[in-house]
Formats: C-alpha cells, structure tokens, sequence
C-alpha cells in the first residue's frame, strides 16, 4: 500500500517526526534491497543453469548492486504528492517522490522514482492544473536530515512557484567539488525537454545558468528508466568539451542510480591515431571546414578502378575464367549501392567468387565445400583484380597519401579548395609513412571521416552534447556517425562559442549531425546566476553577433563588484580570504598565462587552491584557465583582467562571456587595465 496520510498529525512537530519515521523506514528498505541484490551476486553462478546465464546474471546484479548503493548525506526523497478525492486513478493516495524507486519487503512502493510517470505531476502541477493533485510537499535538508516541509495546496489555488523557500534554499545551496542533481528543483519547462520521446532530437539553446546541462543529463536518465533494456544494448553516450567539465559532471548520473553511461570528449571519439603535433590556426580552420568532407569521399572513391582484362584461375584439373563484362557488371553494380568502402570491397570479392562457384558447380554438379571458397577468396588472380579495382585503403593511409600527393590533392579537391589552400593542407612536415606522421588534432578528425567512409560503425541509441556551440563541421559529422540510428539532445549557447568555426546557427550545425529537423528550444529564465551578474554579462551581447535571446534571472541575492587594483595579485588574495568568509567553492578565473603566478601567490598566503581537473579536491579554491572554465560553476567567482583574457584570443569576448557568467552567488571582477568598451559602456 502506499504510504499512509499524515493529516491526522495533530501538530506540524508530529508530521515532521511522521515524514523523518518514513525516511528512516525508506532507508532500511533500500539497504535490504542492496542486501538482496549483493545475496544474489555472490550466489548467481549456483542458480544459473549454464556458465552464460551466469556470467549475464553477474553482470546484471553488479550493476543492479551499484544503482541500489545510497548516500547518507543526499535526500532519499525530496516531495511528496497528495491526491484529492476525485482524481481517477490515485484518489486518496498519497506518494513520495525520490531519486530512486524504494519498495518494501511486500514490494510496495515506499518512494517512487521522479522519473515514473504518476510523478510528473510534482513538476508539472499547478493552481491553474492541479492535474488530481490537492497537495505537493517539498522538504527541507541539512546534511541528510529531514528538517523541514512546505505545503502548496494546489486544490485551494495556492501555489509558491519560486517562491518556495524550500526550492530556493536548494537552487542556492552553496556547491562544493562536482555537479550536483537537480530533480528536486526541475522546472515545467525544464520537465518537458527532460521527458521528450527517445524518437526526438532537440536542441537546447541556454543562456548562462537556465541549467541546460542539467537538463540533458536528466533526459539521459529518463530515458534510460523508460528504455532501459534498449538503451542498455545501443548505449547512451555523453560528449563534453574537455576532461574537466566530463569530471564535473561525472556524479550527477550515478546519483540517479544510473551507472552505465559513456562519457568522452570528441578528441576521444576521434582518437584513432596518436596526437602529436599543433596546426597553424588557419590550416586547422581548413581542415574543420565542411568541404573536406566531400574531398576525402572523392579520395576514396578515385580508388575505385575498372577491370582491364578477364582473370584465368586454376582450380586442379580445371580453369575457370571470368569475363570483361561481368567484371565491369560486378564493380558498376557494387559502386551503385552506395556500401561503405571496405563493405563494397568485400562484395566484389563475395561476387568474383560467386561467379567462380557457379562455374565450379555447373562442371561437377555438385556446390563446393566452405573451405573451397575460402581458397578461391584468396587466390592470386582473385585478390590482383581487387588491389586493381578496389584497393585496401586505411583511415591513416588515405588522409597521408593526400598530404604527400600533390596530384591526389588537386584531383579530390577540383571546385572544392583553391590552390593556395590545398597548399596550406599539405602544409607542415609529415613522416614517410603513416606511422611516422605527427598527426594533429584536425588530422584525427579527418582520419575519423575516412574510417566512416571505410567502415559504418556501431552507433549509441542516444547521445548527449554539451558546449556544442563550439563543434565544428567536422567534428559534428563524426558524432552524426555515433547517431545515425539513435536521437541526440545538443545543449549549447551561441555567445558562449570560443572556437574558431563556432556555430552561429543552430539549424546548421543540427543538419551536419545529421538530424535537420529537430526543433530548437531556448531557455533564457536563469536560477542560478543572480541577476545583477547576468545583466552586467549581457552588456557584451551586441558585441557577439549572435542572435540568441538575452539571459535573464530570476535571483535578486548575490551580489557584483567591479573594481581598478593597482596590485592585481595582491588584490586576488584578499578577495579569496574575504570570499572564505562564505560557505561555498570559489574560482579564481585569469586568463591561462597568470594562472601559475596566481596559484603561486596564493599558496605563499597560506591558501590552499586545487586546479580544475581535480574536482574531488578538498581545497575550497580552484584556480581556471579562462580557456577550461566552460561549462563550470562557483559560489564567488574572481575574474582577475578581463583585457587580458579578451586579447587572449580571437574571439576574446565571447571567452570573458563565459567566464563572468560562471558566480552562482557572488562576482567579483579586478582589473588594472582598462574594462573592455561593451562592459565599460
């Protein structure tokens, strides 16, 4: 049954101590079912019939071991809903809605999982539609602790909205160390994009602190809860920017219990050959350029060839001979089905053969055995024809021979790059052989690009992108590989594009993924960034020609501080020993060139920092790169010379976008030189 009413409490001290009971008894009922889980982990290979079922069981317990393990210090729920009389389906019943699904030892549900579908209404309800719902309840907690609870009684109209000191008090909870969930503070808005239909590709454009990440990851464990078994056999994929932010991020899924979910940068999708060398910029931007896709489909295919003379193959007392016509037959048809390369060269093989056997069995009425074809696979004549009319190629191989063959170049590249930029691709010392190249990061994503040409590979039933502003044409096509078949949510916000191809339009980039028509929703309503720092960000919009809608927020608290320092560094540590004064994480943000010097001065203070790939550190202070600070978040935010970060980089502005926009409490920004105009203005 469900968890029996608390209105017959006769005090609110009663009804807490009846909901605190709940959770105690929750608790509890989720160790024994980590108990029974681990029982039958340790036994499984005694129940199991055969040594397959129990390796599956195996795996299946250890996974199911580790979503059922439970953080003393994190809510086991954070809601509850209290139906009215009349609604049709939960009349009278009341439910608690958690990060997980808790049963008791009859298996009746003691939390319910805020992904099933009766929970919806905790995000969804509303005075205007209650939706059956005469009650919600938040709760209030402190390390773990149940100390508080906040009624709305949606049947009486009232309803608190952001007004909530519960939601508040969460939304602005000071953070520490990596991203935390969110599913007690999920917004309608946000609910909807969360719960779209795995069938569905969307593109989220967020301003600053509209939780765009949060909500793609939400929407991966959704989806995993309602397609688990499917999911489980594609796979779910999330692509972040750099290590760092991967790091951040990496608690919040194996807090919602899901624990199977691949992360990788695109560097990682990509890495086929080791990394070794840097581009000049502009011979990266060419080789990110969506052009270059269609130069390495010529390269490939002007390895296809012609047959120029029949083949003769001897077979014992026997010769077997095969055609001009039904050569040029076999290779015209094979080149008009469109297969991967590799694919398409192992059908002319498969049909060169074919032709051999049906031969062979018209002479000895009767089929040769497997190991016949397997020989006649691999006979001279058979594998000359192919190496003359559909070579082997290799990812590496092609994109070499097209650095080091001025002709192979020109031919794939006619009507597609000038000149002067196939020179600027060939460009740059590269080994004798594949093996010997120092290939860059562009290399390997146009390595990739060959290898899809060569071979499909297996795709992940969805994929999440993050910071996708920033993904160039190139890149784009090689995660489109990772999802022909799957949908994908891209999360990402136009000023906030650093690199030099960043998207200007989300539509194109979305068709370079390969998903065209997926629908662009924005979120501009921020509750995380506090609204004096959003507006002072927001004056660099003009400057970023992009038309994205202007943040907004919704938090009036926090606080911003601009200030000339004569003594930047000294300035530096006292604003971090203020900012200590405060719970909460502080980031110092420089641009990547001062970032030593101000750990160093920092550390002579006596204040301990981490840096940003050690987001487990215990130190309070982060010292970031303005280069690394994507995507990231901090309580007081110190940003030391925006002048400086701005010079840094061509498009300066958009990178000191991200970096003011990353305090989720205070900002505090010191310069010596003068402030950029948009920001002086």
């Amino acid at each position: 049954m469900p968890a029996p009413r608390l209105e017959d409490a006769t005090t609110l001290d009663g009804e807490l101590l009846a909901e605190r009971t709940h959770l105690d008894t929750s608790r509890a009922a989720l160790s024994r079912m980590r108990e029974r889980a681990e029982s039958l982990f340790a036994t499984g290979d005694k129940v199991a019939g055969d040594a397959y079922t129990a390796e599956q069981l195996g795996r299946h317990m250890a996974r199911r071991v580790k979503e059922l393990a439970d953080d003393p210090t994190t809510p086991l729920f954070f809601g509850r809903l209290d139906f009215g009389e009349t609604d049709p389906d939960h009349a009278g019943r009341d439910y608690h809605v958690g990060r997980r699904h808790v049963t008791d030892e009859l298996g009746e549900p003691l939390v319910l999982d805020w992904r099933a579908p009766v929970s919806r209404s905790f995000y969804r309800a509303s005075a205007r539609d209650p939706q059956g719902v005469a009650v919600r309840r938040r709760f209030g907690f402190s390390s773990g602790v149940l100390t508080s609870f906040e009624d709305e009684h949606l049947d009486r109209g009232e309803e608190l909205g952001t007004a909530s000191r519960i939601l508040t008090a969460e939304i602005e909870r000071p953070r520490v160390g990596p991203m935390r969930d969110i599913v007690a503070t999920i917004q309608p808005e946000q609910d909807e994009l969360v719960r779209a239909d795995l069938a569905d590709s969307i593109c989220v454009q967020g301003a600053p602190g509209t939780g765009k990440t949060a909500v793609g990851l939400h929407r991966a464990a959704y989806l995993l809860y309602l397609h688990r078994e499917r999911l489980r056999r594609s796979g779910v994929l999330i692509v972040g920017p750099n290590r760092a932010f991967l790091s951040y991020i990496a608690a919040v899924l194996p807090a919602l219990g899901e624990v199977e979910v691949e992360q990788a940068t695109v560097e990682d999708l990509v890495a086929r050959v080791p990394v070794r060398a840097v581009d000049e910029p502009a011979a990266a931007a060419l080789k990110h350029d969506i052009r270059m896709a269609e130069v390495l489909r010529r390269a490939v295919d002007a390895h296809i060839g012609t047959p120029s003379e029949p083949i003769m193959v001897s077979d014992g007392s026997f010769r077997w001979r095969i055609g001009l016509d039904p050569l040029h037959r076999v290779v015209a048809e094979t080149r008009a089905e469109g297969l991967p390369y590799a694919t398409g060269r192992d059908r002319v093989r498969a049909r060169v053969v074919g032709l051999l056997q049906r031969q062979a069995e018209a002479r000895r009425a009767e089929s040769p055995s497997d190991a016949w074809l397997r020989r006649m696979s691999r006979i001279k004549p058979v594998t000359e024809l192919l190496d003359t009319v559909w070579p082997a190629l290799t990812p590496d191989g092609l994109v070499h021979l097209l650095r080091t063959d001025a002709d192979a170049l020109a031919t794939a590249a006619d009507g597609l790059l000038t000149v002067e930029e196939q020179e600027l691709f060939r460009a740059g010392k590269v080994g004798r052989t594949p093996k010997a190249t120092r290939w860059t990061a562009a290399d390997a994503v146009l390595i990739d690009e060959v290898a899809g040409l060569l071979e499909r590979a297996g795709g992940f039933g969805h994929v999440v992108v993050d910071e996708a502003q920033d993904l160039s044409p190139m890149q784009c096509r090689a995660i489109a590989r990772r999802s022909e078949h799957g949908s994908i949510t891209l999360l990402g916000d136009l000023a906030q594009g650093t690199s030099p191809w960043a998207a200007t339009d989300w539509h194109e980039s979305l068709t370079h993924l390969g998903k065209p028509d997926a629908a662009v929703v924005p979120l501009s309503v921020g509750f995380r960034v506090p609204a004096a720092v959003v507006a002072f960000a927001n004056r660099l919009l003009p400057a970023l020609a992009v038309d994205v809608p202007a943040a907004r927020s919704l938090r009036h608290d926090g606080s911003l501080d601009v200030r000339t320092a004569e003594d930047l560094t000294a300035a530096t540590v006292a604003e971090v020993r203020a900012a200590l004064a405060y719970d909460g994480s502080v980031g110092v943000i420089a641009a990547d060139d001062a970032v030593d010097r101000l750990r160093a001065a920092l550390a002579d203070a006596g204040v301990a920092t981490a840096t940003v790939d050690d987001v487990e550190a215990a130190a309070r202070v982060t010292v970031v790169p303005a280069t690394l600070v994507k995507g990231l978040e901090y309580d007081h935010v110190v940003v030391v010379e925006p002048a400086a970060i701005v010079a840094a980089e061509p498009r300066g502005l958009h990178r000191l976008y991200v970096v003011l926009t990353r305090a989720v409490s205070r900002l505090a920004v010191l310069h010596r030189d003068p402030l950029p105009a948009p920001l002086a203005a």
